[in-house]
């Protein structure tokens, strides 16, 4: 009932927006992804929210150009994945995060290596667009109800699933060419 409320005051909202048409066609786009999704309005915002804090925090206390981290945020549990040039950079990556409000967890899965090439972030890009339309296409997944993430050719699932659905899920990545492992970040429900 909560995200019905949300889209229909969103929906009266936008019209009255002052700006283009972005916003508009961008605010329905969140509209659906919050009513497709199984998290509250308000934990979907929420999560948003984590990872644009996380984001401005991390760069804030990294500027130099040998750390890349991405934060990716479901049911306000975090996934760091990227590159840190040393273990000391990588625990202070995961203190940041934990500091950001309403964080319940953080999965620190940073490489300590050098930054990765623009191919390679561009082949993980291409592997994740596979992934997801591979569990949009299979029903007996919820497929709009999974976060997939992937960084090296290791693709990480995120999501409120029941344990088949994470099951199906896994086989399908795990089946897809090019995913090197899979990491299973699910909360499994009933």
């Amino acid at each position: 009932m909560n995200k019905l409320i949300f889209i229909a005051l969103a929906g009266l909202a936008l019209p009255s927006l002052q700006g283009c048409a972005t916003a508009f066609i961008g605010g329905a786009a969140a509209g659906t992804a919050v009513a497709l999704d199984r998290r509250t309005a308000g934990v979907f915002v929420g999560d948003q929210e984590i990872e644009l804090r996380a984001a401005h925090r991390l760069t804030e206390a990294f500027p130099q150009k040998n750390v890349s981290i991405a934060a990716t945020s479901f049911n306000r549990q975090v996934l760091l994945t990227g590159q840190a040039p040393d273990e000391a950079s990588r625990a202070r990556a995961s203190e940041i995060v934990k500091a950001v409000p309403d964080v319940r967890t953080v999965f620190n899965e940073l490489a300590i290596s050098g930054i990765t090439s623009l191919t390679s972030s561009g082949n993980d890009a291409s592997l994740t667009a596979q992934v997801k339309t591979r569990l949009l296409r299979d029903e007996r997944v919820p497929g709009t109800k999974i976060k997939v993430k992937t960084e090296s050719g290791i693709v990480y699932l995120m999501g409120l699933v029941t344990q088949s659905e994470a099951d199906v899920a896994t086989e399908i990545t795990s089946m897809t060419a090019g995913v090197t492992k899979v990491v299973k970040l699910f909360e499994i429900i009933n």
